[in-house]
């Protein structure tokens, strides 16, 4: 990555929206589902992570809930000066974190398609499923993304190591 790129980190139950072409999106997750939209014309994109398919409690906007993720973006990329029409989207995460227990990356990668379908909004791309955490990367005003599969950790264990280890100007792939 070039030094000239702002690279903004999106935690779990946290969205970002930006117009700025210098700005990079970078999360990693498990089961945990990551969705990317944008407006190519308008030059504005932006990505939520959330935790849990479903509505949760949405009086308070839990992030950590899908639909509360995916309503604060969408509305917050209309205010960026997205048209709804022009939202495009790539879907990343949703995997089989333990053997042990009911396939939460399953259903968050399920509910986030068919929340772009009920919204009539086009999956350009996804990379969903699987047993491997993902490290992913968004350009939000060109829509370009990249991600890589990481083996041996939990995505928890490498937020922890990056939010305390590693200088914030380094992004390890």
């Amino acid at each position: 990555m070039s030094s000239a790129q702002n690279v903004v980190t999106i935690v779990q139950g946290d969205y970002a929206v930006s117009g700025d072409p210098s700005v990079v999106m970078s999360t990693v997750l498990g089961s945990c589902v990551a969705v990317c939209l944008y407006d190519r014309e308008a030059g504005v994109g932006g990505m939520n992570h959330f935790l849990l398919a479903g509505t949760g409690e949405t009086r308070g906007g839990d992030m950590r809930y899908g639909v509360n993720a995916m309503e604060l973006l969408i509305n917050q990329l209309l205010r960026a000066g997205a048209e709804r029409y022009r939202l495009q989207g790539k879907l990343f995460g949703g995997a089989r974190m333990t053997a042990h227990a009911r396939d939460i990356g399953q259903s968050n990668a399920t509910f986030a398609q068919d929340f772009l379908k009920q919204e009539g909004i086009p999956c350009i791309s996804h990379s969903l499923g699987g047993e491997q955490a993902r490290r992913v990367q968004f350009t939000p005003t060109t829509g370009a993304a990249r991600q890589l599969q990481i083996a041996g950790e939990t995505p928890d264990l490498m937020v922890e190591k990056k939010a305390v280890v590693p200088p914030s100007d380094i992004t390890l792939f």
